[in-house]
This record gives C-alpha cells, sequence and structure tokens, in this order.
C-alpha cells in the first residue's frame, strides 16, 4: 500500500475508508475520509485492505528550495513563494497539532484549482508557523521577491500565516519598490478540514496577481461565506479575529478592491499604484533595535526606562496619543540620546494629534514624533526600516511611503 490507494482500516472493531496520505510519524496511518477530515490510526492495530492503487497524487517528495510545473507559454507567470503558516500546514498525528511542512510544489498540489490560472514558479523562503517569522525572514524573502520579479515574474503571491501576516505585508511594502502585484495570503483553517478557505484564497490571490494593481496586498475571505476574497492594502490591513475567514479588515477605508472566487473577476475600489507604475528596487536592510510599546495605566515607569540605547520606540499611547505625565521626563532623555520615538493610538480607527491637550504638547516638546493614523505595528516595521536606509527619520516617519498614513481620517462606512 502507498499514499494515494484508496484503503479501509479496520482497527479495534471500528472501520475507515478513505485515501491514505503521507503520515508524520511511522507508528500510524492517516486516512482522508469522505467527510474531508483525516483519521490517524496506530499501525500496529490496524488491518489494511487496499481498494484501489494510485487514486490521488498526494506525493512524498521532501520539502525543495525551489520547484516548477509545465510551462504554458500564453499564460502569467506568478512566483508561488511559502514561507509556512496554516495554508501550507498540515497535522502532525504524532502530537495532534497542525505543523508547517508542506513547499511551494506541494501547495499547488494541494490546491488543484490553480491549475491553468498561470505558469508558477515555486520558491522556499522559510517553513514556520507564523509566530516564527522575524525579521531576518522578512529581508529573505523582500531579496527573493526582488529575484524574481527581476527574473520576468508577471506578480508574485506569498503564502504565509495569518497571525503574522500584517507585519510582514508592511516589511515588504516598504523594502520593495515593484512593478507588479504582490499578494500575501493565507488561511484561517487548515487544508485537512472542510472548511478550509486555503483553495479560495489561494486561487484569488493568484487572480490578483494577475490583475493591475501593482501593490503589496493582502487577500483573505471578504465574508464568512465563499464568494469573495478582499484585497487590503498591505499597510493598512489587521487581523481583527482568532478564527472566522474573514479575520482580516482595512482599518480606517474600504479595501482596495475585490476578487470573485466564481468568475476570478479583480474589481478594484480605490486609488492604486498601476502596473510598470515605478521601477524594481529593493532596500532590504533594518534595524531591529526598534520596540512597540503598549501604554496602559499605572505602568512601570521601568518599561520606558528599559528603552535605552534603542535605536527606535514606536508608543501604542492613549485615544489622541498620550501616556502618562510621570514619563515624559524619561522620553525627552531617550530622544535626547538619539532614540526616535513615535506615538501611535491604541483606537482602531483616527489619528494622532498631540497639540489638544498639554499633555500632547509636552510629548511634542520631548521630541515625540507624532504617526498620524499608522498602526502600531506598521509604524514599528516602517521606523525598523526608516532608521537602517534614510537620513531624516522624523521626516520619513511623518511622509507616507505605502499608504500606511492617509491624507484625511473620516468615516466611511
Amino acid at each position: 500500500m502507498n499514499p494515494g490507494d484508496r484503503v479501509r482500516v479496520a482497527d479495534g472493531g471500528l472501520t475507515h475508508e478513505g485515501i491514505l496520505l503521507p503520515s508524520s510519524t511511522p507508528d500510524h496511518l492517516v486516512v482522508k475520509l469522505a467527510s474531508g477530515y483525516n483519521v490517524g490510526v496506530a499501525r500496529e492495530d490496524a488491518t489494511v485492505e487496499v481498494l484501489e492503487s494510485d487514486v490521488y497524487d498526494v506525493g512524498e517528495g521532501e520539502a525543495a528550495e525551489t520547484s516548477t510545473v509545465a510551462f504554458d507559454e500564453d499564460l502569467p507567470t506568478v512566483a508561488l513563494i511559502s514561507t509556512g503558516g496554516t495554508i501550507a500546514s498540515t497535522v502532525d498525528y504524532r502530537t495532534g497539532a497542525v505543523t508547517a511542512q508542506f513547499d511551494a510544489e506541494d501547495v499547488l498540489r494541494a490546491v488543484p484549482d490553480l491549475a491553468g490560472r498561470a505558469n508558477y514558479r515555486g520558491r522556499v523562503v522559510a517553513n514556520i508557523l507564523s509566530e516564527n517569522m522575524t525579521p531576518a525572514v522578512w529581508q529573505d524573502l523582500a531579496d527573493v521577491i526582488y529575484e524574481e520579479v527581476e527574473n520576468g515574474a508577471d506578480g508574485v503571491v506569498v503564502m504565509h500565516g495569518t497571525d503574522t501576516m500584517q507585519y510582514s505585508a508592511s516589511a515588504i511594502s516598504f523594502m520593495v519598490d515593484t512593478p507588479v502585484p504582490i499578494v500575501f495570503t493565507g488561511s484561517q483553517r487548515s487544508a485537512d478540514r472542510p472548511s478550509s478557505d486555503n483553495v479560495m484564497n489561494a486561487v484569488c490571490a493568484v487572480e490578483a496577481a494577475k490583475s493591475d494593481v501593482a501593490e503589496v496586498m493582502v487577500a483573505m475571505h471578504a465574508t464568512e461565506s465563499d464568494d469573495r476574497v478582499a484585497l487590503h492594502r498591505g499597510t493598512r490591513v489587521r487581523k481583527n479575529h482568532t478564527s472566522r475567514r474573514d479575520a482580516f479588515q482595512t482599518i480606517g477605508a474600504e479595501p482596495l478592491g475585490e476578487v470573485d472566487y466564481e468568475t476570478g473577476a479583480v474589481t478594484v475600489r480605490r486609488e492604486y499604484q498601476g502596473r510598470g507604475a515605478v521601477d524594481l528596487d529593493v532596500n532590504s536592510d533594518l534595524d531591529t533595535e526598534v520596540e512597540l510599546l503598549k501604554f496602559t495605566p499605572g505602568m512601570d515607569r521601568s518599561l520606558f526606562e528599559a528603552m535605552a540605547g534603542k535605536s527606535g520606540l514606536v508608543i501604542e499611547g492613549t485615544g489622541l496619543g498620550h501616556v502618562n505625565t510621570d514619563a515624559i521626563d524619561i522620553i525627552e532623555d531617550l530622544v535626547a540620546d538619539g532614540t526616535h520615538v513615535v506615538m501611535t493610538s491604541q483606537c482602531l480607527e483616527g489619528r494622532v494629534c498631540d497639540r489638544v491637550y498639554d499633555t500632547g504638547r509636552d510629548l511634542l516638546d520631548a521630541g515625540v514624533i507624532e504617526g498620524e493614523d499608522m498602526l502600531p505595528g506598521t509604524a514599528l516595521v516602517k521606523l525598523m526600516w526608516a532608521v537602517a536606509n534614510t537620513d531624516s527619520v522624523r521626516e520619513t516617519m511623518r511622509r507616507s511611503l505605502a499608504g500606511e498614513i492617509q491624507a484625511r481620517s473620516v468615516p466611511w462606512r
């Protein structure tokens, strides 16, 4: 018996019938049932009958650095880059947990609906769950994206875990000047679950990568239904729910557009940077001595003091961008010693304004840079990039580079 065979497995009075899958442990058999769920059975207790051979090509190759599929000269070329995450994951039947272990070609195999939409070049930058993402991986990702576009890719799709996708999308927005679409996508539910969103998100991400929107975007379910995927600007998106398929939202505005799953049509609703509008470039240096500190009432002054010697600090302050007045003298010392301090807000929408109340004016006098309506996570990544790549950090942080700062904060719903 081999992976891909249809089998009947008897185990302690229970019988399971389905497709035999590769297993992450030699001690267990893994069978995909007709319901779409997988079941793990201890080999030593199982009696297996092969009903049909080679029903489905599930593949067992080890993760490769690069992979390709058949080329069709009439189709555009999309670089499919894997970093891991739930969209490229399976169940580890040793622990019962979801683990990232597919390479880019495995994703194509797992999502046959991608066939015929584009030519694919697969690259594996990392094979990690998104909580293990680091600035070093962002740098590797930026360099690989640059190489793929330079080598003729008409668009890029990055497979990424959802929990830190907004940080990575922001990082690439600042590090890569792109003449083609760069689309991040993932899934809230792994491919072994019938309710998985991996197929729809991947298909719509490829359609977005073929579009005229040459920006960094996040493509995820727009609703709980399998009808359309929203396209969010990479610097304005936030994951707002732990498990819903439509967890991602554009903050302070409507999404850039959407992709209809049934037709593949891309609808754009806001101004955007068109394909070929800028020349390809990459500036992937980052200064990682930058921290994000959330202000809370009564927080210990020592948390601010611990930022001494850092290159930069983003503060997630109260509504208009305030902290306790007892911390202002420490912030002033930080700025005097060369730490760039940027103020953002804990509010989901609106912008900081430190000119309304005395506390805000004192913060400005201390040298704080107003972060306008930047999301705190986006400001963190931008400050890492600005310190490493620009001569005037203050000017750079006050200027919108990739749509991270909106000209006005107005109700849009």
